[in-house]
């Protein structure tokens, strides 16, 4: 390139940048020409005046998008400098290069006005403060921006319609590989095909997909990855399996033999600096644009894989589900507070081995219960509702939504018979009119198009009414099950989850509502069916009071302290719920529980006044007497952890006289309805 009268002295004492960009990785590894090209814009700078040490090569967004939104950091380096003043020119090999985007391009093209910066490919130098090299510079944005629009739009267009049909290619998950026809089957290799059968096995087995780590870890067993990049792309690679690879496997629905595409969307959003920042997120089911059943063979089918996906969804405690667990407490989450609304959680005591259910937040209204209390009668209510004389019922119940759904099926069946002899008919109707009749010709063909569309509905809702069939298993087997439950229930072979799974699919919740000053509790239960039940229970030990020490301390608790009233509840040979002897600390946990409680403004005696009494009577501050008090400088009786002042003529005169001595005290008039 020839120098151009453009470039100024004040142009060359500053740098010259040449900015290289390619959009992919592949790119860089395969158009190494382009690249060649775009490195060679250095020599260019050099004719056209720059000194080598003033040339600036920036090479960081090779391999980087300049899609809108997306983050170059040379880019981002070229504006910096730009803003600083410390460049003359900008070199790029085509003005697609500095942005894809014209809003990019635009903002680069202000600040090179501002500073008097030159923009330079390989059709020329372009001065901004000119009008003329603005507008074409700018129209050759705006080009390169409706160039990629089209291009995106092509090819977008090209891979939907390879993806309806199912031929669209994309990165199979491991367990799978395209054959010589382009079509996915499973890996030909043995192994491979073994590892990805078991990890489904083990979950199956355990439910969890931590726990199909673990099974995986404790046999020694390693899982195979497919490396995708690099030097070894395409070959398999042995390791450790993780949670992240059994979660990536379990919910990725190409091993139930589903193609699918567009599961994900961009989504675009500006941040406080101005810069604009793309993701993916993920798209429900209903909105995924592509999904093929049946469309290879699978590891698992797609019930499986729907029923593997709700479980998944029942362990993710982070999103408030809460599975079952290997403790014994049997209604563990469950059970809900009938008081708070709230979760109800589990404790488990080292101490005692004690199992107790209490409120994740608890209110001063909420109460413990031992988990045997619920446990127990929420067993024995299941046992006695899961009777062979109820499954019975509820197997006529099923006979009848059977029968009603084989009518509707076979209404849709005529509706779809019905519909193939209407287009039928209006397709034999089309194909006898004459050509030249074009009149007729159209009206017939919309009326064939009206019908093949009516029979496209029928065969819809055909393929609903089958997908809603409901299931039901064997009449003699559940009999048989229901009849042979409470030994399966006791047996030491049950363990505590396998219980909680069998209680959750006929339980929905359970409710508990404890009364403040009562031992009993209800227990609500409420089915899956919708039915719900109400038992009360009374609440079993250890920990509770027996109710004669409780009579006593709600009838002392105003007049004695702890230390009496324990000495009274020990002497009458009461113990509490864990078989001890009283303490004052037993005392004091009995009377914040039951809330007996004595207000210290309250005089024990006739004859006595409290501290707060006096003074109020005297007009002072009550910190002043009971300072009095400590210094034992005025008289006062203590009785039951509390000051008792004897209110006689001669003790009030001693507190007058304190008042009156006292220069810092100043009285104030007596309160209204004090004496």
């Amino acid at each position: 390139m020839t120098p151009s009268s453009k470039i100024t002295s004040s142009h060359l004492s500053r740098l010259a940048i040449v900015y290289l960009r390619q959009s992919s990785m592949a790119q860089v590894r395969q158009n190494t020409e382009s690249t060649a090209r775009q490195y060679g814009l250095a020599t260019t700078a050099a004719e056209l005046g720059w000194l080598a040490e003033q040339i600036v090569v920036v090479d960081a967004d090779l391999g980087v998008s300049s899609r809108f939104g997306s983050e170059r950091d040379g880019y981002r380096e070229i504006v910096a400098k730009l803003c600083m003043g410390e460049v003359g020119a900008v070199l790029g090999l085509e003005v697609s290069r500095f942005g894809r985007s014209n809003a990019d391009l635009t903002r680069l093209m202000e600040l090179a006005r501002l500073t008097d910066t030159l923009l330079i490919d390989a059709d020329g130098v372009y001065d901004l403060a000119n009008v003329n090299d603005r507008i074409l510079l700018g129209l050759k944005g705006q080009m390169s921006e409706i160039e990629m629009h089209f291009l995106l739009g092509r090819l977008h267009g090209a891979k939907l319609a390879a993806a309806h049909r199912g031929e669209l290619r994309h990165p199979l998950p491991v367990g799978f590989v395209y054959d010589d026809e382009g079509l996915i089957v499973k890996d030909p290799d043995e192994q491979v095909r073994r590892a990805v059968e078991d990890l489904f096995a083990e979950f199956h087995r355990t439910g969890s997909a931590l726990k199909t780590v673990r099974a995986f870890h404790e046999t020694g067993r390693l899982f195979p990855q497919r490396a995708w990049a690099g030097a070894w792309a395409g070959t398999i690679k042995w390791g450790k399996l993780t949670h992240a690879r059994v979660a990536q496997a379990l919910k990725n629905p190409t091993y139930a033999g589903v193609y699918t595409f567009g599961k994900t969307r961009e989504v675009r959003r500006v941040l406080p600096d101005g810069t604009v920042r793309s993701t993916r997120r993920r798209r429900a089911r209903e909105e995924w644009t592509v999904l093929i059943e049946d469309h290879h063979e699978g590891y698992v089918t797609w019930a499986e894989y729907l029923t593997t996906e709700a479980r998944l969804a029942a362990n993710n405690t982070q999103r408030g589900a809460r599975p079952v667990r290997e403790g014994s407490a049997l209604c563990q989450g469950i059970i809900l507070c009938g008081t708070c609304g709230g979760r109800v959680g589990t404790r488990y005591s080292r101490k005692d081995r004690k199992v107790t259910y209490k409120c994740a937040e608890p209110t001063t209204r909420c109460r413990t219960v031992t988990a045997d209390t619920v446990d127990d009668t929420v067993a024995t209510l299941l046992l006695k509702t899961v009777t062979p004389q109820q499954i019975q019922v509820a197997l006529a119940a099923a006979d009848e939504v059977i029968d009603r759904q084989v009518r509707s099926h076979r209404a849709a069946e005529l509706a779809v018979e019905r519909a193939h002899y209407e287009a039928d008919r209006a397709e034999r109707a089309f194909s006898q009119v004459e050509p030249d009749n074009r009149l007729v010709a159209r009206t017939l063909e919309t009326r064939w198009e009206a019908k093949l569309a009516a029979l496209a509905e029928a065969e819809a809702a055909l393929a609903t009414a089958r997908v809603v069939k409901p299931a039901v298993p064997d009449h003699d087997a559940l009999q048989a099950l229901a009849a042979d439950l409470p030994r399966l229930w006791d047996a030491p072979t049950t363990s505590h989850r396998d219980r909680k799974r069998l209680l959750r699919t006929l339980i929905a919740d359970v409710t508990l509502l404890l009364e403040q000053d009562s031992d009993a509790v209800r227990i609500g239960v409420r089915w899956h069916t919708g039915a719900s039940d109400e038992l009360i229970v009374e609440r079993r030990g250890p920990g509770r009071t027996p109710p004669q020490a409780l009579a006593i301390v709600r009838e002392y608790g105003a007049t004695h302290s702890n230390v009496q009233i324990s000495k009274m509840l020990n002497d009458a040979g009461l113990r509490t719920g864990k078989n001890l002897r009283f303490t004052p600390r037993h005392v004091a946990a009995v009377r914040g529980i039951y809330q007996i409680f004595t207000p210290r403004t309250v005089a024990v005696q006739d004859g006595e006044i409290s501290v707060k009494q006096a003074a109020q009577l005297l007009g002072i501050p009550a910190d002043a007497i009971y300072n009095w008090l400590r210094l034992d400088q005025v008289p006062a009786n203590t009785r039951a952890g509390r000051w008792c002042i004897p209110w006689d003529a001669q003790t009030q005169e001693v507190y007058r006289q304190k008042v009156a001595g006292s220069f810092r005290l100043k009285p104030n008039p007596p309160a209204a309805g004090v004496r």
